[in-house]
């Protein structure tokens, strides 16, 4: 029987082209969009994987709307050397191919590997809500893989203009992240770009949703002391 993954060759045909999915811009413009409709004032912002590469375009193309931003684990290769950066759009252009062909089952424990997240970690907050695969997350992580992936690898993040914004760049990353992998690297570099030093946050690359208590606390820390 054919998996539903496989009966949209044209979605796969335009992913390929480049015309699938919105944009970086076009999520900046969304998230401008949303703050200036709730405040006129600098916001605070957390930005978590692409939220944060979301949040670097926002502070480069709308100055003095974001006051500060903490950018957790920005999945940004345009962050990194010209060789790793192809290195790991490939990989993520790989594991989205993993994902048209074999579905969630098969990609989702390699994408967890390449940002460092070990699933059989049992290192999590007590009383915890479970987070069950339902149709709503199935659906989030569809959208995620087919049209985010694109994004990232297509990115126009002007790294070199992060220097000069009126933002303040707070780079973090989750203690338990191995310093080895692909997000972890992006907050290292991010970090020497702005001239801030990385600030470490309880969990791994989900650690908001492992240590939602510790997590807010620290998150807290943070913003009290950039203001």
């Amino acid at each position: 029987m054919t998996t539903p993954l496989l009966e949209e060759p044209v979605e796969i045909r335009d992913r390929r082209a480049g015309h699938s999915g919105a944009t970086l811009a076009e999520h900046t413009d969304d998230v401008h969009r949303l703050l200036a409709s709730l405040t006129d004032g600098p916001a605070l912002m957390l930005g978590c994987s692409l939220g944060a590469v979301i949040g670097l375009h926002a502070a480069v193309r709308h100055p003095g709307q974001i006051h500060t931003l903490i950018a957790h684990e920005p999945v940004a290769p345009r962050l990194l050397p010209d060789d790793e950066r192809t290195r790991h759009e490939h990989e993520l252009a790989a594991l989205q191919d993993l994902y048209l062909r074999e579905g969630l089952g098969a990609a989702l424990p390699e994408i967890a590997r390449t940002l460092g997240i070990a699933p059989a970690n049992t290192d999590i907050e007590p009383d915890l809500t479970p987070q069950p695969m339902n149709a709503l997350r199935g659906a989030n992580f569809d959208y995620f893989i087919r049209h985010d992936f694109t994004a990232v690898i297509h990115d126009t993040l002007d790294v070199a203009a992060l220097k000069g914004v009126s933002t303040q760049i707070v780079p973090a990353a989750w203690r338990t992240t191995p310093r080895t992998v692909f997000d972890q690297q992006c907050a290292t570099a991010l970090a020497a770009q702005v001239d801030h030093e990385v600030q470490d946050l309880p969990g791994g690359h989900n650690g908001n949703t492992t240590h939602p208590r510790a997590y807010a606390t620290r998150i807290r820390e943070i913003l009290n002391t950039a203001q």
